[in-house]
């Protein structure tokens, strides 16, 4: 598998651009709430924190059989950027890991659902990917109905705490 990087779609309301190391300055703001770590650990990261970050993920995984997918998301009447969404691709399973996270200001507005679901649909429409899987905490029902927008279901696996719910695959 090759890591050319993502290429961008869009969703009824949303841009979903590939990431670049120029988005740290706004998805610093973007994602400044310390509650959007409740339920992952961890604490807002500066723009310069955010930098470094984007300089990695873009780079891509070190494993030629792994691609690491990052999209910010445009939401494209207001012309900000208000989340983004990611995939690590595994090759020779077929399989997408993927994860979102929606800004405070914009949650509520089923932006998560929109780009989640826009998401499976990318991933599983190029043939490489089977099974989608997201990690979900059990009491972060928000994220549960956004895994259930994309069509996922929940399993009896657990890794770290969360539930693993899955799209394609053996379940």
């Amino acid at each position: 598998m090759t890591n050319r990087g993502p290429e961008p779609f869009s969703t009824e309301r949303l841009d979903v651009l590939p990431l670049r190391v120029g988005h740290a300055d706004e998805m610093a703001a973007v994602l400044a709430d310390p509650a959007l770590h409740t339920y992952t650990g961890g604490a807002p990261e500066s723009a310069g924190e955010l930098r470094v970050r984007y300089a990695r993920w873009t780079a891509g995984s070190p494993d030629p059989g792994v691609a690491w997918w990052n999209w910010v998301l445009r939401v494209r009447d207001e012309g900000c950027l208000a989340g983004h969404v990611q995939a690590t691709v595994h090759a020779r399973d077929a399989e997408a890991e993927i994860a979102w996270v929606i800004g405070t200001r914009w949650q509520g507005r089923g932006y998560a659902k929109e780009a989640a679901a826009g998401l499976v649909a990318r991933l599983t429409g190029t043939g490489a990917v089977r099974t989608v899987v997201a990690h979900v905490h059990p009491d972060h029902t928000a994220s549960a109905a956004v895994a259930v927008a994309a069509g996922l279901v929940p399993t009896q696996a657990w890794c770290d705490g969360e539930r693993r719910w899955e799209r394609g695959g053996a379940g």
